[in-house]
């Protein structure tokens, strides 16, 4: 197995997760709190620690793989690591220039942009129709995204003071 295939396992896993896991969280934070700066937060959190720890997720499941070469493993891991956290830190822009609630669908709508694309891409290298492709990533997108809206509102709801 190469280097390449390593460093593109990290980048679409790293593009993925850090889209859904980042819109998921805006979603959840900005229902639970209407707080700029609490949103911020968790993206800012999101960026290094969910980035590290999918590296090393990536990391343990390169290594897991019977032939697996070390600079494979490593170029799985430092892409999954760079290309996660950059991605989580691009949802830090709209915050930084919108007001909160046209920064959650600026980033939102960024997310959704981002799968269709990873998504087309995978479609064309796979020589398939990519419609169904993309729209089974959006979907689970969208499900995230509400599922989080729906949990950040009723823990508001719930825990009030």
């Amino acid at each position: 197995m190469s280097r390449k295939k390593g460093a593109r396992s990290g980048i679409f896993f790293g593009a993925a997760s850090g889209v859904i896991t980042t819109i998921g969280l805006i979603a959840g934070l900005n229902a639970g709190t209407s707080s700029t700066s609490t949103v911020l937060g968790g993206i800012l959190v999101i960026a290094v620690a969910d980035s590290m720890s999918d590296a090393l997720g990536m990391h343990l499941a390169e290594e897991s793989k019977p032939g697996a070469t070390h600079h494979q493993v490593w170029a799985a891991t430092i892409w999954t690591f760079g290309t996660k956290f950059i991605f989580a830190l691009s949802f830090a822009i709209p915050l930084l220039l919108l007001p909160l609630n046209a920064a959650v669908i600026a980033s939102i709508s960024w997310g959704m942009i981002v799968i269709v694309l990873l998504s087309f891409y995978i479609a064309r290298a796979r020589n398939v129709s990519s419609l169904p492709i993309i729209a089974e990533h959006l979907g689970i997108a969208i499900l995230v995204v509400v599922l989080s809206h729906l949990i950040g509102d009723w823990i508001s709801r719930a825990f009030a003071g």
